[in-house]
């Protein structure tokens, strides 16, 4: 696991692109403390760079950029290849010889052997750039998921690419202006966007293959996911889930590092615990955050699995005070703005604590199996947004913030029923609070819809590729990596191993989404393995008492003292309990970053 960056620009000198790339991964230092380094193919201008997180092959053998054939083939590679000892196996049979025991050799070899067509064969997270000398092509790839994050900025015949978006040189770029109205909409910036305009995020399961003699370029998907019905018998989709499930999470236990678990006391989190133990024993650590106030702790349910599992559990106790202390750092700490990210950042910090590189997570579970309301909801979502637009328009006098939101179902496809389902402010609200026209708001909206495949019938999957594709990677991946690197703790998440999602796919809706509890599937394959009190309590987000400790916060005290008056009546519609923690969270990152 590793920070990544690089440049190709022809107008520059070679040492003046060497010390901007040595610049950009300096910044990402705390990705990749343990080693770094570069590499300078002076004749097309190129330098790629690297900031190490040692977890596969700690020795110097595992040192990148990486060089393979006899310097044929380079990368600066963030990541990890689960199924690189198969891959690996395959590769010597057919006459391959390697120097490491790195995933990181084993992708310049399957390239090697088979070209783009190696990237599809990569089960993993990953994000590389990976040089050919004798073809003279740099390729740039980012996994199918977008576990692993990602930028680029391409103009004309420059090329720069890097994990952070704040590393990438201010001095050269323009301020994105549509990112205040997408965040504030979105509580983060989806698809491509980010507060550079000329900075994109790399699309997931993509790769950009760039001809250096002549700058010319292509990007090409690769790989993506589909679904289908093919798994008609519940007594197969339970084995299938269990079966897969367990081969993910013992392909995500090899480790050079010590290696733990986040264990919340959810479903989630207690089947991947459980399966973890059953490979590791009490050599497993799992670690917790919990709270004096019961209203938001889960420390029964996370007390009752360590007792049945007995591993190495690690608490914390998180109180006010230490998130009064550490909430400015977190709101330097992010990268892309976003209104969490918050939780990972205090239980990433404390897996640090206790000498761990890499934890387990349980995220993507409720995208695959139906673990959010939006999966009944947008059967509703999907009438509603057949109704005349002149309808749509009077929710937006409603006294209810959910109906409020019907205004966006005015917007075509996925993107209306995203909002509607999970956005924030509405377009009248955002108009005010950026001073702007309305119709400048909706206009901005409308230039960044991200549509789902017309193939997709179910309601219920429907929500699924909404949340797969939406709030998954563009909020919580986001946020996971982010504040997980900030303490050189990689994450890694079972539930999205190709595998699991595959099989998830392919489960008929009417099996897959039935029964009383949210994920009764998850539940029903792992019943037996579990305490009672795991599945069969209420739902609780993975979240902190936010909305006690901020009211009176100092620091956010100070930050709306001087606020416009339309930023005032929200932080006091927020204090009288009328304001969701996550929508001021909006308003005090444009504040910090001097918008308004």
């Amino acid at each position: 696991m590793c920070r990544i960056a690089g440049m190709i620009d022809p107008s520059q000198p070679v040492a003046s692109i060497q010390l901007q790339v040595e610049a950009m991964c300096q910044r990402q230092w705390h990705g990749g403390p343990d080693d770094g380094g570069l590499f300078t193919e002076a004749k097309h201008h190129l330098v790629l760079g690297n900031r190490r997180l040692s977890i596969m092959d700690l020795r110097p053998e595992g040192h990148m950029p990486m060089h393979y054939a006899d310097g044929r083939y380079t990368i600066t590679y963030n990541g990890e290849i689960y199924n690189f000892i198969e891959l690996k196996k395959e590769l010597i049979g057919l006459g391959h010889t390697f120097r490491s025991n790195s995933d990181t050799e084993v992708v310049l070899a399957a390239f090697a052997q088979w070209q783009t067509d190696a990237f599809a064969k990569l089960n993993g997270m990953f994000a590389f750039a990976l040089h050919d000398r004798d073809t003279e092509m740099l390729y740039v790839v980012r996994d199918p998921v977008g576990i692993k994050p990602l930028y680029y900025r391409m103009q004309d015949r420059h090329l720069s690419f890097a994990s952070e978006t704040r590393v990438f040189s201010a001095d050269h770029l323009t301020a994105n202006p549509h990112w205040p109205v997408l965040l504030l909409a979105y509580g983060h910036l989806p698809g491509s966007c980010t507060p550079y305009a000329d900075v994109k995020t790399f699309p997931k399961g993509h790769f950009l293959q760039y001809h250096l003699p002549s700058g010319k370029s292509t990007l090409q998907s690769f790989a993506s996911f589909t679904y289908s019905d093919s798994i008609q018998e519940r007594k197969i989709a339970l084995q299938e889930t269990r079966t897969s499930l367990h081969d993910s999470v013992h392909r995500q236990l090899i480790s050079d590092a010590p290696l733990g678990v986040f264990l919340s006391g959810g479903l989630d989190s207690s089947i991947l615990a459980k399966l973890a133990s059953d490979e590791l024993g009490n050599r497993l650590h799992t670690l917790s955050i919990f709270f004096d106030d019961q209203q938001f702790s889960e420390k029964k349910y996370q007390d009752d699995l360590v007792a049945q599992l007995g591993c190495d559990h690690n608490p914390l106790m998180l109180t006010q005070e230490m998130f009064e202390t550490s909430f400015p750092q977190i709101l330097d700490d992010m990268d892309m703005p976003s209104c969490d990210g918050i939780n990972t950042w205090f239980i990433s910090r404390h897996a640090a604590q206790q000498g761990l590189k890499a934890v387990l997570s349980g995220l993507g579970g409720d995208e695959l199996f139906g673990g959010y309301p939006s999966f009944h909801r947008m059967r509703w979502a999907n009438k509603l947004q057949r109704l005349p637009n002149t309808m749509l328009e009077w929710s937006r006098f409603s006294n209810s913030a959910p109906l409020r939101r019907s205004i966006y179902l005015r917007l075509p496809g996925m993107q209306g029923r995203f909002l509607f389902l999970r956005g924030q402010y509405i377009s009248a609200e955002i108009a005010e609070l950026l001073s702007m026209n309305e119709r400048e708001v909706w206009e901005i909206l409308e230039a960044y819809n991200n549509d789902a495949p017309e193939t997709i019938e179910d309601s219920r999957n429907q929500a699924s590729w909404m949340e797969f594709n939406g709030y998954m990677h563009d909020q919580l991946l986001r946020d996971s990596d982010a504040m997980s690197m900030k303490h050189s703790l990689e994450i890694r998440v079972p539930f999205l191993d190709h595998q699991v999602i595959q099989t998830a796919f392919s489960i008929d809706p009417k099996i897959k989404y039935s029964g009383i509890h949210p994920k009764q599937l998850l539940i029903d394959a792992f019943t037996k393995d579990l305490p009672n009190s795991i599945w069969n309590r209420p739902k609780m987000g993975f979240t902190f008492p936010f909305v006690h400790w901020m009211k009176n916060n100092a620091f956010m005290l100070g930050l709306f003292e001087n606020a416009p008056a339309s930023f005032q009546k929200n932080w006091k519609d927020f204090q009288q309990g009328k304001l969701h923690w996550s929508k001021i969270m909006t308003l005090l990152l444009l504040k910090k970053r001097n918008i308004v």
